[in-house]
């Protein structure tokens, strides 16, 4: 399928996955940062942002999300890049790592290490904020000018939304009203849980100390579930933390995938 994305940079391919209800220019504030020592890649995944929904009747399932990210790696003449995701675009980059897709994965409070109670608090905010970004959007702006009524408005998600863009608040309110893959990955990700091991591949797991929607519980299993990996705390940052501190999360990231990839290696 024809998924949308966005190239720039040299060196070692970084793929760069959003999470449910995003967009690719959700990692807009570290793009520059990123593609000063790597050649990055953000997509858009199927059904989110300009991508077109899965095929009719292909359900939203990690296999299906996983499948046809293995195919755009193809179409794009990727061979294991680095992958790092946030929120479900974690899950994804997990998955391609335990399916031999990926050399290296940085993942920002990834989906998939909930329990029931978890999932139905995640699932209930997700669809508020979708809910609350169905307000028309003149009157989303006004309101969004307030840094105050900003920080309410987005405080679930961001930890620090005072600090962003009122324009780009709203693009990412319109992609997650207008998204239409929203609904059935949010019902396809009732019951999955990352159960890999992600074994000989570098991974890096950041949780931002201010995520309200994927509590620090969730970390804390991610952990044991996978002892292995570099863990980092994401000081005074929530779910996205690329906009609440791109220096230090881009820093994150280009530590993750700082080792030569396979090929390279064998070369």
């Amino acid at each position: 399928m024809d998924i949308v994305f966005e190239r720039r940079g040299e060196g070692s391919p970084l793929v760069l996955l959003h999470g449910i209800g995003h967009r690719r220019q959700g990692w807009a504030p570290v793009m520059d940062l990123l593609a000063a020592e790597r050649e990055v890649i953000a997509v858009d995944l199927p059904g989110f942002g300009d991508s077109p929904p899965l095929p009719p009747g292909t359900p939203y399932t990690l296999d299906a999300v996983v499948s046809a990210l293995a195919g755009t790696f193809a179409d794009l003449g990727l061979d294991r890049p680095h992958v790092a995701g946030n929120s479900l675009g974690g899950l994804f980059a997990l998955e391609a790592a335990d399916r031999g897709l990926a050399s290296s994965v940085t993942a920002l409070s990834p989906a998939g290490f909930f329990n029931a109670l978890e999932l139905r608090y995640g699932m209930s905010v997700l669809r508020a904020s979708r809910l609350g970004a169905r307000v028309p959007e003149t009157l989303l702006a006004r309101l969004a000018r307030s840094p105050r009524r900003r920080t309410l408005m987005f405080g679930m998600i961001y930890g620090r939304p005072d600090l962003m863009d009122v324009e780009a608040l709203a693009g990412d309110a319109r992609a997650m009203r207008d998204a239409p893959g929203f609904e059935p990955t949010l019902r396809a990700g009732r019951g999955t849980r990352f159960l890999g091991s992600c074994a000989d591949v570098p991974v890096t797991i950041a949780w931002g100390t201010k995520d309200r929607l994927l509590l620090r519980s969730q970390a804390i299993r991610a952990q044991r579930r996978l002892p292995h990996a570099r863990f980092v705390w994401l000081e005074g940052c929530g779910h996205v933390p690329m906009s609440d501190d791109p220096p230090r999360v881009a820093k994150v990231i280009l530590e993750g995938s700082a080792h030569p990839l396979r090929t390279e290696a064998a070369a």
